[in-house]
């Protein structure tokens, strides 16, 4: 099997332009299937339409929380009808983001919230964004949760305790390049062998989160879809686990709650 990155923000400025370079370079080293992540209706809208012209690329479609004081008051009806596109495979990025609060908490709050409900009346996936909030985020998923089919737990850096609050609701949990991270993510390293087989993700979060585990040391400080095997070579290491057994974890569990490319597993 091939892996499946599950976080590219492919939209970004440093991706963008060479988007497809970016695809190609990572189906080179084995990455062959990406998720595009949508943070706002614009950046949702341009992650479907790469989503459209490049190979094994799905995108979701959300209002990231820094995003959520700019919504217009029919954002909701714009995200309904992205999510009518068949590349379109989960909503999100959104949730609550307490450490920098680009937005006013109760309003991300309010966004986070109407994402959920269009998402349990779709029948679709969340794709969660969560920092120092874990509190209030837990809250407003619990009034949901039980008609969401499921929960991506997107960019995940938290400790055990963590782990085991989203653990308890059954959600996917995404583990990034920060898990490489010898200066902050020693508590992610110790909670890494706790996730449930079944529930594992590997992703990217490109262009952000350099593996810092790569040898020899990237000249560009921009992250690309084609570093995913140095998060999946520090996961194993962490798991005890071999980097194809992982593969086949990872990529066997990124099909079933994105419902994508069920020829991965051929």
């Amino acid at each position: 099997m091939a892996l499946i990155d599950v976080g590219v923000n492919l939209t970004a400025a440093s991706l963008h332009k060479r988007a497809a370079e970016v695809i190609a370079n990572a189906s080179a080293v084995g990455v062959t299937r990406n998720v595009i992540i949508g943070t706002s209706i614009d950046v949702s809208a341009a992650a479907v339409q790469l989503a459209e012209q490049l190979p094994g690329c799905i995108a979701t479609a959300g209002v990231h929380p820094h995003d959520a004081k700019s919504v217009s008051a029919d954002f909701i009806e714009q995200l309904r009808s992205l999510a009518q596109h068949p590349q379109v495979r989960a909503i999100g990025e959104c949730g609550l983001d307490y450490n920098r609060n680009f937005s006013p908490p109760d309003v991300q709050r309010k966004v986070f919230a109407a994402q959920l409900e269009l998402a349990a009346e779709l029948a679709m996936p969340v794709y969660l964004h969560e920092r120092d909030a874990i509190g209030d985020q837990l809250a407003i998923l619990d009034q949901y949760i039980a008609h969401l089919p499921a929960v991506i737990v997107h960019c995940f850096t938290g400790d055990k305790t963590a782990l085991a609050a989203y653990q308890e609701r059954d959600c996917y949990i995404g583990i990034t390049g920060w898990v490489c991270d010898e200066r902050r993510g020693f508590d992610l390293q110790q909670a890494v062998p706790h996730i449930h087989d079944n529930r594992l993700l590997l992703e990217t979060d490109s262009p952000y989160l350099m593996p810092r585990t790569i040898r020899p040391k990237p000249k560009s400080g921009t992250n690309t879809p084609a570093n995913l095997p140095w998060v999946l070579a520090k996961v194993a290491e962490l798991r005890n686990q071999t980097a194809d057994e992982l593969t086949a974890l990872t990529t066997t569990n990124a099909i079933r709650v994105f419902s994508a490319w069920p020829e991965a597993i051929k």
